[in-house]
């Protein structure tokens, strides 16, 4: 059976699809075909020159976001805004993200060409001709992969030869139909573009709803010429519950690359332990999402010492406010050598009974889950400090071929800085209900736990 992995779009918020990978690596999924569109470039070109999922987790921690924007000569910027050109032009992308992500336009040429060699695919939008071109790795060069994400507005497009290149996203998203021509009899769509009902004011938020109308609407298309043609195919696709944070809230810090990879590993294990071999019906549902409860989302980190070596827990947390019926889930992963290294969470949830507060997941090692549980016993005594008061937690691990762990871990002053900082509303929408959010997490903060379930 040849099967096509399809890497949708989604600006820097892909970093998401390195948590997706990483889950279908664990389980030794295989493609014979891997196409990538806008942002889904990054992740294609990454698997296409050799990096192995776990690395693209590791290599996106450390990809300064900054590096996505870089100025054009000042000269543009004294035209006006009616002239402008765009806000920046790719060279960030080029001369730093690429290299950072491991991405290299002559690796992914030459093992193209070998024999038995996964194939690739990069659409491009030639503007001249108002055409997406499927580029083929065998054919594809940096400047070519880094048009394919040069959204209008922010990014210049590349001129070429009398031609313009530029992003493939108001055309198609995810080329299914490319997938398709080269003979895949299983599609696997990794969508992280947002898809629900909610409309938003504001030129930002329209901006958005104006690329989720054109990714959907290609991708229905796509169906249905499939459809009519009595083209057969499985598809299965991973995306998120709920819309991911926009590439804005990435670029300012109110939301970091590990936080994106815990939360495609969370979506990527939800959709496997639910899958059946039929698939997903090739309809609107297939990436329909719901918006969050409103609340708010933080990220709270201890670390310890085991057998000599740091041990390091990180939970993105979101709270919903209270009168929520909704309950609270973590995403995020533990680290230690004795796991190799970063592995992390599923079925991420916190649960309480008395003073004690828990986070319990589940993490995949040598192919097999083992629970761990994390947790903090707070005192119920007045004021708004919980940090202060949860500071310590009890790791344990069980299921370990040598038995189970346990580990002291302690939030230092630094991560409950931290913590504070990253605190960002979600499902929240206009300054006041962002605002009652924050005002509540910070008049209770996990205490508010205690009182509520």
């Amino acid at each position: 059976m040849k099967r096509s992995l399809v890497l949708a779009g989604g600006g820097m918020r892909v970093a998401w699809q390195a948590g997706v990978m990483r889950a279908l690596a664990e389980e030794g999924l295989e493609f014979h075909h891997v196409d990538g569109s806008s942002g889904g470039i990054l992740t294609a070109g990454m698997l296409l020159s050799g990096v192995s999922p776990e690395e693209m987790c590791t290599r996106w921690s450390g990809v300064n976001v900054k590096d996505f924007g870089s100025a054009l000569p000042a000269g543009d910027y004294l035209k006006g805004p009616w002239a402008l050109p765009a806000i920046g032009d790719a060279d960030g992308i080029l001369n730093k993200v690429f290299p950072a992500l491991g991405i290299n336009d002559a690796t992914i040429r030459g093992r193209a060409a070998e024999p038995g060699a996964v194939e690739g695919s990069f659409n491009v939008v030639e503007f001249t001709e108002k055409r997406c071109h499927a580029i083929d790795a065998t054919a594809i060069d940096a400047e070519l992969m880094a048009a394919g994400m040069s959204l209008p507005i922010f990014l210049t497009p590349l001129r070429r030869d009398g031609k313009i290149w530029t992003d493939a996203v108001w055309m198609r998203d995810a080329n299914v139909a490319e997938a398709l021509r080269r003979g895949a009899e299983e599609v696997w769509l990794i969508w992280c573009i947002g898809n629900s009902p909610y409309w938003g004011d504001g030129p930002l938020e329209q901006y958005v709803h104006m690329i989720e109308m054109s990714a959907m609407g290609a991708l229905l298309a796509d169906f249905e010429v499939a459809s009519a043609a009595g083209r057969e195919f499985v598809l299965h696709v991973v995306r998120p519950e709920h819309p991911l944070p926009l590439d804005p809230e990435f670029y300012l810090g109110r939301i970091d690359a590990d936080t994106l990879i815990g939360m495609g590993y969370r979506d990527a294990r939800a959709y496997l332990d639910a899958m059946t071999p039929a698939g997903v019906p090739k309809d609107a549902s297939c990436t329909a999402m719901t918006e969050p409860a409103a609340g708010v989302r933080f990220n709270d980190t201890l670390r310890g010492e085991l057998d000599g070596s740091p041990l390091t827990f990180k939970a993105t947390v979101v709270l919903p406010t209270a009168g929520s019926t909704v309950s609270p889930q973590f995403t995020g992963f533990l680290e230690h050598p004795l796991f190799g290294g970063r592995v992390f969470f599923s079925d991420g949830r916190v649960v309480t009974e008395g003073h004690d507060v828990t986070y319990r997941a589940r993490i995949r090692l040598d192919g097999g889950w083992q629970d761990v549980s994390l947790t903090r016993t707070l005192r119920d005594d007045p004021g708004p400090d919980a940090w202060t008061d949860s500071r310590q937690a009890l790791l344990k691990v069980d299921g370990l071929g040598v038995g189970s762990l346990s580990a002291d871990l302690t939030m230092t002053l630094a991560d409950a800085a931290a913590l504070l900082a990253s605190v960002e509303p979600v499902g929240a929408h206009g300054f006041v209900d962002r605002a009652e959010a924050v005002a509540s997490f910070a008049a209770n903060g996990l205490r508010e736990l205690l009182a509520r379930y």
